[in-house]
C-alpha cells in the first residue's frame, strides 16, 4: 500500500506589468535548470503557458499545473510581481503553496537599470496581500536568492508540501475507547475535522469478529514465513506467529474495506486491557510492521499520537515509532557510560520505551518476547507479541500534536539524538539525549499538558515539522521547542 504522497511542485512565475516580463522568463528558466541539476525533475513542473501579470494569466496557469497533476504550488516573484494576481494564484490552488522571489544578478551592463527586479520588494507587498485575504503560504526564513538559493527553498518545501497534501487525504482508523487511566491520551476528534482529515471509530468487538472470520486464512503461513525471516535468531516464541499474522491480516483488510475515498490511513489500536485475554496476544510486533510499511500505528488507542507519527512518516520517508517519555536514566549508567562522553548533563537524557511497537530496522537487535507489565497480572502466555531491542542509536526529533480539551490545537518539537548506550532494561527502549531536556520537560511538557506518548521520527525534522504544524494553523504561540540556556520560557523563574 502507497500511504504517502509524492510532490509534485508547478513553478509559476509572475511579473508585474511595469516591469520585463523577461525578468521573469529568464529568471524562472534558471531557476528550473538549478533544481534539475541539483536535484532531479520529479519534484517539479515548469509552467510555460505564461507569466502572470493579470487575474487572466492567474486562471490559465492554474489550468495549466492542474492538468500537468501538481500538487503543490511555488509562486516565483521572477521581479516586483502583481500583489492581487500572485496572491489570488495561491488563494484559488487547492493545496499547499509557498512564494519565493528572484535576487538582484549583478549591476554590471545595466544590471541594475534595465536588469534590476525589486522582488524583494515585491514579497512584501504579496505577503500583504495574502493576509488581506486569509491565504496560507509557506514563505522561506530568508524568501529572496539566487536561482541556485531558491532552488534550495523549493526542496526544502518538498516535505512540508507532502504532508500538507497528505493530511487532506487522511483517515485514522481507531478501535475502542482509550484505556481507564489514560485519559491523557484523549482528545476531542474536532481539531482532526477542522484538518480536513476524516475519523472513523469502531468497536473492540467489532474488531474482535474481523480477527475469527480470518482463521485459516490461507495467506498466513506466507506472512508466517515473512515474519520468520524478518525476526530470524530472535524469533523466542514461535508459538504464537500465526495468530500475530491472522492480526496483521485483520487490519490490512479492514485498511482496504474502510479507507472509503481517502488514499491514506493510520490506525489508533488497542492493547488493553481485555484485548490480551481475548485475542491471545498483544498487537505490539504487528503494529511494529505495519509502521515499517508505512502505516502509523499507535498504542492505547492514542488519536493524536498516529497522526503525529503520520505526519512524521510523510516528511522523513522512513518509518518512526511511538514512545513513553518514560524514565530518568540511572545515575550508574550517566557515570559510567555518558559522563565525560558525551556532553549532556543529566537532567538531559531520558529513557524513551514502549512494550514492542518499534520496528525492527529502528532496533540495534530485537526478539519477539512476553509484555513483562502485562504479565505481572496475567498469564505470560496471553502476553507474547512485544518486539524487544535496544533502539537504533542517531539523529532524532521528537514531537507530537495535541488537541487541547477545548479544541485548540498545540504541539513540540526537539532535536536530539539516542545515545550509543546500552540500557540495561526491556521492551522497545533507548537512552535520549535532548539540550537542556529538563527544563524543556517541566516548561513545555508539564506546563502545557502534554500527555506521555511522543512520536520519534529518525533524523533531525525539527525545520519542516516546524512549517508544517504553523501552515495547518498551530498558533506559533502554540508550538513549543528546548530552549537553549538563557532563552527563559513563560513559566520560567529567573531566579531560579
Amino acid at each position: 500500500m502507497n500511504n504517502s504522497p509524492a510532490a509534485k511542485i508547478g513553478i509559476v512565475a509572475v511579473s508585474r506589468d511595469c516591469f520585463p516580463e523577461s525578468l521573469s522568463v529568464n529568471r524562472r528558466k534558471a531557476l528550473v535548470e538549478a533544481y534539475t541539476k541539483k536535484y532531479g525533475a520529479d519534484d517539479i513542473y515548469e509552467c510555460p503557458i505564461c507569466i502572470v501579470e493579470s487575474e487572466i494569466h492567474m486562471v490559465q496557469a492554474l489550468e495549466d499545473i492542474k492538468k500537468a497533476g501538481c500538487n503543490a504550488l511555488c509562486v516565483y516573484l521572477g521581479n516586483f510581481g502583481p500583489e492581487i494576481s500572485e496572491s489570488l494564484l495561491a488563494k484559488h490552488f487547492d493545496g499547499p503553496a509557498m512564494f519565493c522571489a528572484a535576487a538582484e544578478e549583478t549591476s554590471k551592463d545595466g544590471g541594475l537599470i534595465q536588469g534590476r527586479g525589486d522582488a524583494y520588494c515585491g514579497m512584501l507587498n504579496a505577503s500583504y496581500n495574502l493576509k488581506l485575504r486569509n491565504v496560507k503560504a509557506y514563505i522561506p526564513e530568508y524568501p529572496v536568492g539566487t536561482a541556485e538559493e531558491c532552488a534550495d527553498m523549493i526542496h526544502e518545501f518538498v516535505p512540508i508540501s507532502r504532508a500538507i497534501v497528505a493530511l487532506k487525504d487522511l483517515k485514522i482508523i481507531s478501535f475502542g475507547p482509550r484505556p481507564l487511566n489514560f485519559l491523557a491520551c484523549n482528545a476531542p476528534i474536532k481539531p482532526l475535522y477542522d484538518l480536513g482529515i476524516e475519523i472513523e471509530e469502531n468497536s473492540e468487538l467489532d474488531l474482535f469478529e474481523a480477527f475469527n472470520n480470518h482463521a485459516g486464512d490461507a495467506r498466513i503461513p506466507e506472512v508466517v514465513a515473512d515474519m520468520e525471516k524478518e525476526l530470524g535468531a530472535g524469533n523466542k516464541k514461535p508459538e504464537i506467529l500465526e495468530k500475530l499474522a491472522q492480526y496483521e491480516l485483520t487490519l490490512l483488510d479492514w485498511i482496504e474495506a474502510h479507507k472509503g475515498y481517502r488514499k491514506y490511513v493510520a490506525i489508533a489500536g488497542k492493547c488493553w486491557p481485555a484485548f490480551q485475554t481475548q485475542f491471545g496476544f498483544v498487537p505490539c510486533y504487528v503494529n511494529s510492521r505495519l509502521t515499517a510499511k508505512g502505516i502509523p500505528v499507535s498504542c492505547e488507542v492514542d488519536i493524536y499520537g498516529c497522526l503525529s507519527e503520520f505526519i512524521g512518516t510523510v516528511i522523513s520517508q522512513d518509518a518512526v515509532t511511538l514512545l513513553d517519555i518514560n524514565n530518568s536514566v540511572p545515575a550508574d549508567i550517566y557515570e559510567e557510560d555518558i559522563k565525560g562522553k558525551f556532553d549532556y548533563t543529566p537532567t538531559d537524557t531520558f529513557m524513551g520505551f514502549h512494550c514492542g511497537n518499534t520496528a525492527s530496522g529502528k532496533l540495534s537487535f530485537c526478539e519477539m518476547k512476553y509484555q513483562m507489565i502485562m504479565a505481572r497480572s496475567l498469564p505470560i502466555e496471553v502476553t507474547n507479541g512485544t518486539l524487544e531491542g535496544d533502539i537504533v542509536p542517531g539523529d532524532i526529533t521528537f514531537f507530537r500534536l495535541q488537541s487541547t480539551a477545548d479544541t485548540k490545537l498545540r504541539a513540540y518539537i526537539a532535536q536530539g539524538e539516542v545515545l550509543p548506550v546500552k540500557t540495561r532494561s526491556f521492551g522497545g527502549i533507548g537512552i535520549f539525549a535532548i539540550p537542556e531536556m529538563g527544563r524543556f520537560y517541566r516548561h513545555v511538557l508539564i506546563q502545557n499538558n502534554f500527555p506521555h506518548h511522543g512520536a520519534v521520527a529518525f533524523g533531525h525534522f525539527g525545520k519542516e515539522l516546524y512549517e508544517v504544524f504553523k501552515y495547518i494553523g498551530v498558533d506559533v504561540e502554540e508550538i513549543g521547542f528546548n530552549q537553549p540556556k538563557g532563552m527563559l520560557y513563560k513559566t520560567e523563574n529567573p531566579f531560579a
